[in-house]
């Protein structure tokens, strides 16, 4: 198994694609197993169990299985990242807010060096 396959083969994910919130497609793709089959699987648990249980079941799996990346991850870093904004979307905000500060900063320091009276345009555009 490549390691891209084994970053995006790591959790159980809800896919974007599904009928119904994606849980069945979802769990086929983990399991590399056929989507038609996810359902048959899903509505013959639901014939079976009564209609209560079975939807209580997929619900709850629809609410802990995160939604599928939008862009697929091809890291450990991005894998984490992923993880942790799904997990905590308040902490990933926080990371996110930081980076970007980190950033204004740099360029309010660019800034500052190149519109500074020191700085000689003439030379620079005369090399």
């Amino acid at each position: 198994m490549r390691n891209h396959d084994k970053l995006t083969r790591s959790g159980i994910y809800r896919s974007r694609n599904g009928a119904i919130f994606g849980v069945c497609r979802g769990l086929a793709e983990h399991f590399n197993f056929s989507i038609f089959w996810a359902r048959v699987i899903a509505i013959v648990f639901l014939l079976v169990t009564g209609f209560w249980p079975a939807i209580g079941i997929y619900l709850i799996l629809a609410l802990l299985m995160k939604p599928a990346p939008v862009i697929p991850i091809k890291t450990e870093a991005e894998q984490e990242f992923y993880d942790s904004y799904a997990n905590s979307r308040h902490l990933a905000a926080r990371r996110i807010k930081r980076r970007y500060e980190n950033l204004e900063r740099r360029i309010r320091r660019m800034e500052h060096i190149v519109t500074a009276r020191e700085f000689d345009w003439e030379d620079k555009f005369s090399k």
